[in-house]
């Protein structure tokens, strides 16, 4: 995986030898966050400063936001479906991303995910001018339906890692404890039988179609990697 990150990171490179900017993603079940920030450093071995990740879980939902959906109780049980994201808010982020570069333009705001609160913590990433390699991560960043698929569409590439379903649930289970989301490997399996594989399959079946697809491989490089 490691060759193909190097690889992917010098096409983005050459890309931005003819482009003021890319706009790119990785999705697919558990590997995709290792493997964008080995993305991002085989980036920054080319061009130090240009090189920005945005992870989409930035946008989940407040536990406030879903206390005022229809069915509270099952709107936190399914935390991570498409419809307990900040959808509009997604896809005004990625439209901004695409506005053309400015010597003074001012900083495009980003939200990110703390797993400490187990919350979205607001304007916590500043993309600036000098941010020309935009990559985002994330299963939704493919998705075909509206309003999803408006940001999908602004994206130069759309990568997408083919993971095998034992092994996803196996990366689900471990990163759920490591992260808190769970107490225990038996609450965290559940988790990721119940709530994280349907979520996954359902994006399978309505994403817009990748650019490209990986094919996961283990990596011993990549395997003490948290996915986040």
């Amino acid at each position: 995986m490691d060759a193909i990150a190097a690889s992917l990171a010098l096409e983005l490179v050459q890309k931005l030898r003819q482009y003021d900017s890319t706009q790119s993603t990785t999705t697919g079940r558990p590997s995709r966050a290792s493997f964008a920030h080995r993305l991002l450093t085989n980036i920054r071995e080319h061009e130090p400063t240009v090189a920005l990740l945005v992870g989409l879980d930035g946008w989940h939902l407040t536990p406030v936001a879903l206390d005022l959906l229809h069915d509270p109780a099952h709107a936190h049980e399914r935390r991570g479906a498409h419809w307990t994201f900040d959808a509009d808010g997604s896809v005004a982020f990625f439209a901004a991303l695409r506005a053309p570069l400015q010597p003074d333009m001012k900083p495009i705001m980003a939200q990110t995910f703390s797993y400490s609160i187990k919350d979205p913590a607001f304007d916590a990433i500043r993309v600036e001018e000098h941010h020309r390699a935009r990559h985002n991560r994330g299963t939704l960043s493919v998705f075909s339906i509206e309003p999803w698929v408006e940001a999908a569409k602004l994206l130069d590439e759309r990568w997408f890692i083919r993971v095998d379903e034992a092994q996803a649930a196996n990366r689900l289970t471990k990163r759920h404890v490591e992260t808190g989301i769970c107490l225990d490997a038996e609450e965290a399996r559940k988790r990721a039988e119940g709530n994280d594989l349907p979520n996954g399959r359902f994006i399978v079946e309505n994403m817009l179609e990748p650019t490209k697809y990986i094919d996961s491989i283990e990596d011993p490089i990549m395997a003490h990697e948290l996915d986040a």
